[in-house]
């Protein structure tokens, strides 16, 4: 068997169509199979990896990026040698290889300011303001949020229930909702279709979501977009912002790591089940430091933001 081959059979099994990253996967393994696309699988050796890396780090391709491929494939041959496909040969050839990055090394720490964050929200395209507003306020990833539909809303409850099918956890979150979501999701259209966040009344179903208006909206704000310096921004960086706004705020580790969908770590994994109420407090929480953040005239101008949607 060829790596194509089995790439055929991975990328059509439904548990990897399921997955939120399921585009980034199947692209990550097409840049490995133009080179080792024919060569068949148990042929290959520790040194064509070796030689894979410098034949990518030669295309001037990002260390992380070469990484991410590497072990992409090696997630392939991970599940292929679970169905008795291969032999444990090839396992050991992908198991060997060393990362060029060092785990962590390139993690980005680039925060998103309460400023800033209220000067987008002035800067930005009408569509794209709600989707802010709600990423900021809950730490939701772009792609849950462009997935988003009214049936996962419980506005009675205050919670938006994602389904595993849309998470990249691949498992069901709950996300409670502030009163900045609140007010978003009223004054947004019901329309024929079921998808919240639309842009010409059409669900934002592309890849690449709102990643031109939301340079746009850098842009206009003066916000350098971009990852290439540590000044530069992403919309990503919203989920890391919230994340470091609940330590700011107080809120527990547990709490945070559910709100967000991150697994619990220890004991916590076992014995803590934390309650709606629970979660309610940890976000109330945050929405009361994240909004003392906000001075009384800036705060005001985002309820009249908030206002018109």
């Amino acid at each position: 068997m060829t790596f194509k081959e089995l790439t055929k059979w991975y990328i059509d099994l439904p548990t990897i169509k399921r997955l939120a990253s399921y585009d980034r996967v199947n692209g990550l393994i097409s840049n490995f199979n133009k080179v080792y696309g024919d060569r068949t699988i148990n042929t290959i050796k520790p040194i064509d990896l070796k030689n894979y890396q410098e034949i990518r780090n030669g295309e001037k391709t990002a260390s992380a990026t070469i990484d991410m491929e590497v072990n992409g494939v090696g997630s392939m041959i991970s599940k292929a040698f679970d169905n008795d496909m291969i032999d444990g040969h090839t396992l050991k050839v992908f198991g060997r290889i060393k990362r060029l990055l060092k785990k962590g090394s390139n993690a980005r720490k680039r925060l998103v300011s309460p400023d800033e964050y209220i000067m987008l929200l002035k800067n930005c395209s009408p569509h794209l303001r709600p989707i802010l507003i709600v990423a900021y306020n809950t730490g939701m990833r772009k792609g849950e949020i462009q997935k988003l539909q009214w049936t996962h809303v419980d506005i009675e409850n205050g919670f938006i229930r994602l389904p595993k099918e849309i998470t990249k956890e691949d498992k069901d979150k709950d996300a409670p909702l502030n009163h900045h979501v609140k007010a978003v999701l009223k004054n947004l259209p019901h329309l024929s279709h079921d998808f919240v966040f639309t842009y010409n009344k059409k669900p934002i179903t592309d890849k690449s979501g709102c990643k031109k208006s939301f340079i746009t909206a850098c842009h206009k704000a003066g916000i350098p977009y971009g990852t290439k310096t540590p000044n530069e921004i992403i919309l990503h960086d919203f989920r890391r912002t919230v994340k470091t706004n609940m330590i700011n705020a107080g809120v527990d580790v547990a709490h945070r790591d559910m709100i967000l969908g991150h697994s619990l770590k220890g004991m916590d994994a076992y014995y803590l089940v934390p309650t709606e109420n629970a979660l309610k407090e940890a976000i109330g929480k945050y929405t009361s430091w994240l909004d003392s953040q906000l001075i009384s005239d800036i705060s005001e101008g985002v309820r009249q933001i908030v206002r018109q949607h």
